[in-house]
């Protein structure tokens, strides 16, 4: 058999969530809703954002790029994994693995500092509204943003690179939905340690850096937002901050659960369990959150629908 890149492997089979028969279609159906309404909604979000002046914001700037990542994101992964539950097999090729690992890799860390972007973002505009035009300048926007696609750009590189000095040699079975670094591990017939060592200072620093900036911009809102005498601004403020900290919480703590625990910790079903969060249900929720508590979005369909009526 040929060599690909150094493993003997040319093809992985994915095993999916579950092997329970009765379980195949009803999963089939429940992830094909969340998959339409994950990629309706982040594309009504990127088209109200482009259509509406009035949304050409910094917040706005970085909404629309964590529409376009959570699109993409879930469109390397779902579709691929609905194929499981129609399937006997659902065979992928050593090449398509490795690629879509470095895609995961990409969005998944370069939303991580999108979320960062954003909390910077609130951090300037309820700590230091008067200096948030200069602060918050389209170049600084840009900057921040070619910074996270980079990270996320060198991040992909770095795991991806690193899987592909592994062999692969009889087992091509990866007990998962898709090509993730901790089931292709399992999988490999070489040491892995140098592997695991890049894994916890790599995906450690993706996690550690953008969670203690976001805790320290949201120290500072907080320690404003009880300085302030108006309840009505007080609960403002709040509204503003919360959906962004909930969307945090969920993608960073799942996240930090599958990749930062010990790798003899946890079994691969309670991974599988964790994956689904990150991967699946925040790309699906993330144009809710953002857009059912607020009165701009609301707003623009409201006016883009009129536009179309008439």
């Amino acid at each position: 058999m040929a060599m690909a890149n150094g493993s003997l492997v040319m093809e992985f089979i994915l095993l999916g969530i579950t092997e329970e028969p009765d379980l195949q279609v009803p999963l089939f159906f429940l992830f094909l809703v969340i998959y339409m309404i994950t990629t309706l909604g982040n594309l009504a979000l990127i088209i109200l954002i482009l259509l509406n002046s009035h949304l050409h914001t910094p917040m706005y700037f970085f909404l629309f790029n964590l529409s376009l990542i959570d699109l993409c994101y879930s469109s390397v992964i779902i579709p691929k994994m609905l194929m499981n539950f129609l399937l006997k097999k659902n065979v992928i090729s050593y090449t398509g693995c490795m690629a879509q690992l470095y895609l995961f890799c990409f969005f998944a860390i370069s939303e991580y500092y999108v979320l960062t972007a954003m909390a910077y973002d609130r951090y300037v505009a309820i700590c230091n509204p008067l200096l948030y035009k200069m602060a918050m300048s389209p170049r600084v926007c840009f900057c921040l943003m070619l910074g996270s696609y980079l990270m996320g750009f060198s991040g992909a590189m770095i795991h991806t690179g690193f899987m592909l000095r592994l062999t692969f040699c009889d087992l091509n079975t990866i007990n998962h939905y898709f090509c993730d670094i901790l089931p292709l591990l399992q999988l490999s017939c070489t040491s892995t340690y140098v592997n695991e060592i890049e894994l916890f200072i790599v995906a450690g620093k993706d996690i550690v850096v953008p969670t203690s900036i976001i805790l320290t911009s949201y120290g500072f809102i907080l320690c404003t937002i009880f300085q302030v005498r108006s309840t009505e601004s007080k609960y403002k403020a709040f509204s503003t901050c919360s959906s962004h900290l909930f969307a945090v919480s969920l993608f960073f703590g799942s996240s930090t659960f599958m990749y930062l625990q010990p790798s003899s910790a946890g079994s691969m079903a309670e991974g599988k369990i964790s994956s689904i969060f990150y991967t699946i249900v925040i790309p699906m929720i993330n144009p809710l959150i953002y857009s059912l508590r607020n009165k701009d979005v609301k707003v623009a369909l409201r006016r883009t629908l009129s536009r179309r009526m008439y």
